[in-house]
């Protein structure tokens, strides 16, 4: 009689831990880094693997990450409702076409800062077309913050935030051409031009710059923050950063994972 006790217990248990995790939104992340890259990209890296896991608080969402490029495949990405690339881009040919074939089939993206970088060398028209048409034209140096302004208020990332903040230090690239020009690109946060001149060494003395911003054909969203650690711990991008996960996320065609059943 006991031991029934128990065994009836321990099922009790069972299945109000199922009912209470139901009640959190499930999905998965895989983030892809590097520690070959430049030390400050490393240590942004580093830092935002923290940010996001400590996110993962209470299994609202599973945050994998891998530093093998190779892990970029079909199989390795169908699980996964969003990709991540924290200081890193795809290499070879086949790693290309896994990222543009899992794209086109409704997957999710979220770079920051060099995932988007592309110059001549490049030679990905894809990629090209995926971040708006700019190619990598100069930026400030060393980093610096920098005010940013909000383009559009009432979209989900930006929602509740102000129209403008100081943005923690960062090596802020600009595009040529900006992005902005493609009727597809939704651009949400730009650096204000009360910045200019912005550097010391290297300087941008003028010209758009947009900071963050979606490709309206997808399902992706570009940040331009992420040199170094510096870029996790302002309340404002924080919460623009949580924001534009939740909404690349909430957008999968295989639903909205944050709705209530």
């Amino acid at each position: 009689m006991k031991i029934n006790r128990l065994l009836f217990l321990s099922v009790l248990m069972l299945c109000l831990s199922v009912a209470v995790n139901a009640q959190f939104p499930r999905f998965k992340v895989l983030a892809f880094y590097s520690n070959r890259v430049e030390k400050d990209h490393v240590d942004f890296a580093k830092a935002a693997v923290f940010f996001f896991k400590d996110l993962t608080k209470g299994n609202g969402f599973v945050f994998d990450t891998t530093s093998n490029m190779a892990d970029l495949n079909d199989e390795k990405l169908k699980d996964y409702s969003l990709v991540m690339m924290l200081n890193d881009f795809p290499h070879s040919p086949a790693q290309r076409e896994a990222f543009q074939k899992y794209m086109e089939n409704g997957g999710g993206w979220f770079g920051f800062h060099v995932a988007a970088y592309n110059d001549k060398n490049t030679k990905w028209p894809w990629l090209l077309d995926f971040l708006g048409g700019g190619v990598f034209y100069r930026n400030n140096w060393p980093p610096m913050p920098a005010k940013v302004t909000f383009d559009d208020l009432n979209h989900p990332v930006t929602k509740g935030l102000p129209e403008t903040f100081i943005s923690p230090i960062n090596e802020w690239y600009q595009w040529k051409p900006s992005p902005r020009e493609k009727k597809n690109i939704k651009v949400l946060v730009s650096l204000s031009p009360d910045n200019y001149p912005l550097g010391l060494k290297d300087i941008i003395p003028d010209g758009d710059l947009p900071v963050v911003w979606t490709n309206t054909d997808y399902r992706m969203i570009y940040v331009n923050m992420g040199h170094d650690e510096n870029v996790f711990g302002d309340a404002t991008q924080d919460k623009l950063i949580i924001a534009a996960l939740r909404w690349v996320v909430a957008t999968d065609k295989k639903g909205n994972v944050f709705e209530k059943k």
